[in-house]
């Protein structure tokens, strides 16, 4: 009787019925408008604004949708959208501050918008061939990082946020023979942070860039053993969670998730339970971390992590490339993009919590 109870609950899931995991379930969905939606990258909350952004592939914009009544407002338009090469697709990498967002797109170009006006109101080449991808933003020196992942060699490219967007630095990364994934600037620390699956062609050695904002180089790398870090987010303290795409198809490095401390810089915590992952994200309001584990054992899941013990929670069964997901740490919501994949996904916003 058990067993099949417990496969009536993950077919639910699967189903993208309600799913729940020690106190995280799914407690709502928003719907996406326009072409259903089957291709996105990344998202990003504003919690000042009350708006959450999703880079929407499938319509060629940004998605806007309010936290607050979490419904879709609109989108910005412009976008080179799904293109036959994936690293040539976009919008990719998103992020916003004040009455401007940003975004990496398929071109190699980053796009500025204007959230009043609903439209692009400048294009930033960074000089590429292929997209321009994960972003961050250092807000005391109005500094936007963006990483050109799937160029040879792969390079960022440091952009000021004041008028005119002067291109302040590249940095080519030699040593990522494999991309580079999600940058994350410390306030306290005052560096850019930057994961890097692949380091010299080792598959079991990943790491870490620290990058000066000021001299727009690299201070150091820091080596990750058998991680192939992908998502970075700061949570708790000095640490840090690191979406590790071990576990993933054809990467030979069993299951693997960690928590990272920017101060030891080190590894302090890792879980076997989570894999295969993109994103990652704490929520404060939780005291959780939330990984997309599009390739997590036993199928998609959204991995949980208790922040203060860094024990592994749970992993909720999530319809397939649960990859993108973001924590609103104003209401406690995780908000995960579904694609419509056939019957197992919804082609909407689903909305967890607790």
């Amino acid at each position: 009787m058990r067993g099949k109870l417990l496969l009536t609950v993950v077919a639910a899931v699967m189903a993208c019925g309600v799913a729940k995991a020690d106190g995280l379930k799914q407690i709502g969905k928003i719907d996406v408008p326009g072409t259903t939606l089957d291709n996105y990258d990344i998202g990003y909350v504003d919690t000042t604004t009350h708006r959450y952004y999703l880079a929407d592939r499938t319509n060629k914009s940004i998605d806007i949708f309010d936290t607050t009544a979490e419904k879709f407002l609109g989108r910005i338009a412009g976008f080179v959208g799904v293109q036959p090469k994936g690293d040539q697709s976009g919008p990719d990498g998103v992020l916003a501050f004040g009455d401007e967002v940003w975004a990496g797109d398929g071109d190699s170009t980053v796009k500025v918008m204007d959230v009043k006006t609903m439209k692009i109101v400048d294009t930033i080449s960074t000089g590429g061939k292929m997209r321009a991808d994960e972003v961050a933003y250092d807000p005391k020196d109005g500094i936007f990082i963006i990483a050109n992942d799937a160029d040879e060699p792969p390079f960022l490219t440091l952009i000021s946020t004041k008028p005119g967007h002067k291109i302040l630095g590249k940095i080519v990364v030699d040593r990522a023979t494999d991309g580079i994934e999600q940058p994350y600037y410390n306030a306290s620390m005052g560096k850019f942070y930057v994961a890097i699956p692949q380091l010299d062609k080792d598959i079991k050695k990943g790491g870490i860039l620290v990058i000066d904002p000021a001299t727009a180089k690299i201070e150091k790398t820091i080596e990750v053993a058998d991680c192939r870090p992908q998502g970075f987010d700061a949570g708790p303290g000095t640490n840090a969670i690191l979406g590790c795409n071990a576990g993933s198809k054809g990467s030979k490095i069993p299951y693997l998730t960690a928590v990272w401390d920017f101060k030891s810089e080190k590894v302090v915590a890792t879980t076997d339970k989570i894999g295969g992952a993109d994103m990652a994200t704490y929520s404060s309001k939780l005291g959780l971390y939330i990984v997309g584990s599009r390739e997590a054992p036993g199928g998609p899941a959204i991995g949980v992590i208790d922040a203060k013990t860094n024990a592994w929670v749970a992993n909720v069964p999530a319809a397939p490339n649960p990859h993108s997901v973001v924590a609103n740490n104003e209401n406690g919501h995780v908000y995960v993009a579904s694609a419509k994949i056939k019957e197992d996904g919804c082609g909407c916003i689903l909305v967890f919590g607790q």
